[in-house]
């Protein structure tokens, strides 16, 4: 038992011939956490409205309009940027989302959205794939600054307390009611029937 023990820690201090494990484990650890940190600061550049708003078919169509809705500008100086509303905040579902956003690089590679015309053609299939993809996740970007919970209905004006009151015992989600909230509606949506 005790050669069994030497030969183990003998492997363990000399796994190769040039470097003790102890180096090798050092190196890979702080390797680790360099590698970590670019990584880090790379997703969270990727998160910044500059980031955002760096190529001209975010720039010229969908920041346009959102820069006169109420989550650009508003009585109490709380802003939601591109990633608020776009990106989750929990790093598996973050992850994903920046995945899925490969489709949006291709589509820029491509040239699929780069003019005023072509950005409208695809605006409703945009949308949409947004939409069920919030809806799909219960609105979680919305819920990170809303909630049922925190709502002072006394204060909503009636049809938006009474919606909430319906929302809220109906389990709807955010973007069930309030697409187009930060951008314009595509034309050519299909409107639930009342």
């Amino acid at each position: 038992m005790a050669g069994k023990m030497a030969g183990l820690l003998a492997t363990l201090k000399k796994p190769s011939a040039k470097y003790s494990l102890i180096a090798l484990l050092a190196i890979g650890f702080f390797s680790g956490i360099v590698f970590w940190g670019g990584f880090h600061t790379a997703v969270e550049a990727t998160n910044t409205e500059t980031f955002c708003i760096g190529c001209h078919e975010m720039k010229d169509n969908v920041y346009a309009e959102y820069k006169k809705t109420i989550h650009y500008s508003n009585r109490t100086g709380v802003r939601a940027v591109c990633s608020d509303c776009h990106v989750p905040k929990e790093w598996g579902p973050k992850m994903w989302r920046k995945i899925l956003a490969t489709r949006e690089v291709y589509g820029k590679i491509t040239g699929s959205i780069d003019t005023p015309e072509k950005f409208e053609a695809k605006r409703l299939i945009l949308a949409e794939r947004e939409w069920r993809r919030m809806k799909a996740n219960d609105s979680l970007e919305c819920r990170n600054c809303h909630s049922y919970v925190s709502m002072d209905t006394e204060k909503q004006k009636l049809r938006g307390a009474k919606m909430h009151k319906i929302g809220q015992e109906e389990k709807k989600t955010c973007i069930d009611c309030h697409q187009g909230i930060a951008h314009t509606k595509p034309k050519g949506m299909k409107e639930e029937e009342e």
